[in-house]
């Protein structure tokens, strides 16, 4: 018996099929969103007047592209937050990112 996996990156602004996990940081936070090629390169156009007048602090990482093994792990931590936030009666989408307060509640409840 042959079993076949296939994981479909969704686009995080318009829904649509997503080509590339694209990360980036503002005021100390991390972030990561799942883009078309059209819709990364409106956000690194959007950014380039900024990156090129910056200056960069500490190491970079590399950029992910496509899909990668800690996207799975994130995968099963999203599923369990939002079905722990519906028991408890949180606002939640069923797909796209989760409000980083729901993401907080949760992890303190956990403590």
């Amino acid at each position: 018996m042959a079993k076949q996996i296939q994981e479909i990156l969704i686009d995080d602004v318009d829904g649509g099929e997503a080509n590339e996990t694209v990360s980036f940081a503002i005021d100390g936070s991390s972030y990561e969103i799942d883009l078309s090629d059209l819709n990364a390169k409106k956000l690194r156009d959007a950014l380039t007047p900024f990156v090129q007048n910056a200056r960069r602090a500490g190491a970079v990482s590399a950029r992910r592209r496509g899909r990668g093994g800690a996207r799975t792990m994130s995968r099963e931590k999203s599923a369990e937050i939002r079905q722990w936030a519906k028991a408890h009666g949180l606002p939640v989408s069923e797909r796209g990112r989760i409000a980083s307060t729901v993401v907080e509640k949760f992890e303190t409840r956990q403590k």
